[in-house]
């Protein structure tokens, strides 16, 4: 048996369901985003049915809708006659996941659904099923075979839903203006929430720790404040205190083997004008475009007078676990 062979063939079957599904998605898909809408603009949720495989899928939906600012919540359709309808609200949007449509557990919960008066969304390959015909919206992911060699288990199905439960919740992620800093809110432990939630002035070394001097300084005074500091930058200042420039140890690297006795000579004849800054109330996101956008490793940070405060070292991001 060619393994590799007998793997891309449940690749290309399953890449050629979805892909049909794709080309049938019309309005019943945008009704369903609208309705889905403004249940959420009224303060409503989605209620997420499903039983088995599909049932696994919908609770993987359910996730991904409610860490997009889409609030989802999965009605277990065993326990829901006995109790856990307790969770439906009037106003909510069901999402049924079933892809015959005709699964008993879910058919015994429709008509309790259907007496609250909500909207539902049926997932579901059988267009004539029960739960199509009690559907507000019928979003088709049938497949003309599985990547199961017997046809049995299921496969493109379970994969066509869940690729079309992805695309509905990032479409209503798009219409709904869910931005990066909002995602970062439903995920501040990784390392995605702390890039996107921590500022500038938490990350920066802050003023005490700078090797600040004016232009006239020496190169030597230069380096050897930078090396007191253990920064890789010299940030120089006006008699105001104002930022004048930037001297870094690869400004001293380039011109060292042209300049003889360049140590003896003011570093602000060497120094980077008008370097790039940015304010401490920033986001720490922004530094990694602004370090990458530049190719520098330094970044001055400056007050509403334009005086150094601090500095970001790219080393610091690293250490931070941001880089």
């Amino acid at each position: 048996m060619d393994y590799l062979e007998r793997a891309r063939r449940v690749f290309d079957i399953e890449m050629a369901e979805v892909s049909a599904v794709s080309a049938r998605l019309g309005s019943d898909f945008i009704n369903t985003v609208e309705t889905i809408r403004a249940a959420l603009e009224r303060r409503n949720k989605i209620v997420v049915l499903g039983v088995g495989k599909s049932g696994h899928i919908g609770e993987k939906i359910a996730a991904t809708l409610t860490s997009t600012g889409s609030t989802a919540v999965v009605l277990n359709s065993l326990n829901a006659l006995h109790g856990d309808l307790g969770i439906v609200d009037d106003g909510d949007v069901v999402l049924a996941f079933s892809y015959s449509g005709e699964t008993q557990e879910l058919l015994a919960v429709l008509p309790a659904i259907v007496r609250f008066g909500l909207p539902i969304i049926a997932v579901t390959g059988g267009r004539e099923s029960t739960l199509a015909k009690s559907a507000t919206c019928v979003l088709d992911v049938s497949v003309s075979q599985e990547a199961c060699p017997l046809n049995l288990a299921p496969t493109s199905s379970t994969t066509a839903m869940l690729v079309l439960g992805d695309a509905l919740a990032m479409v209503l992620l798009e219409s709904r203006g869910f931005k990066k800093e909002d995602f970062a809110k439903y995920h501040p432990g990784g390392s995605l929430g702390r890039t996107l939630l921590l500022k500038v002035g938490a990350i920066m070394r802050p003023v005490g720790e700078l090797a600040i001097l004016r232009p006239d300084a020496t190169v030597t005074e230069a380096i050897l404040a930078m090396t007191a500091r253990r920064t890789g930058a010299a940030v120089l200042v006006d008699g105001s205190g104002r930022l004048a420039g930037i001297f870094t140890h690869g400004d001293f690297a380039r011109h060292f083997p042209d300049t003889p006795g360049i140590g003896s000579l003011p570093v602000g004849d060497f120094m980077t004008l008008k370097p790039v800054t940015i304010s401490a109330d920033k986001l720490a996101a922004e530094v990694l475009q602004i370090l990458e956008r530049h190719r520098i490793d330094d970044l001055v940070v400056l007050d509403d007078e334009g005086k150094p405060i601090g500095i970001v070292d790219s080393q610091d991001l690293t250490r931070q676990k941001i880089l």
